[in-house]
């Protein structure tokens, strides 16, 4: 059941940022919901393997470039679902930041223990 609030939380986050930034585009809830999913799946399966690959350039940059790595996966996922857009790697980059701040927020306020 937590499961699924999370993810309810994480396509409402989703699905408030084209109120926030005009150059992401979400058509309607149930993209939202896809784009969560197949975002919750990369963030899950292919962020870990590419945090321990640059992990070099993490150290160097002193962890800034795991933004760039959210950043660019968000755009990823975007390319990948149709009906969410994002303009370009710097709207992907701020879209990226808001979507963790609303979902943390939200998460904070929803999913008490």
């Amino acid at each position: 059941m937590r499961l699924l609030l999370a993810w309810l939380i994480n396509a409402a986050a989703l699905f408030a940022l084209p109120y926030l930034m005009q150059s992401i585009r979400v058509d309607n809830f149930l993209t939202a919901l896809i784009a969560a999913l197949v975002l919750g799946l990369v963030n899950t399966l292919i962020r870990p393997v590419l945090v321990l690959l640059t992990l070099p350039v993490t150290v160097l940059t002193l962890g800034l470039f795991i933004l760039v790595i959210n950043g660019l996966l968000f755009w990823a996922v975007a390319s990948f679902v149709s009906g969410f857009q994002v303009a370009g790697f710097w709207s992907a980059l701020g879209g990226a930041l808001l979507y963790t701040l609303i979902s943390w927020g939200l998460s904070a306020l929803l999913l008490k223990k």
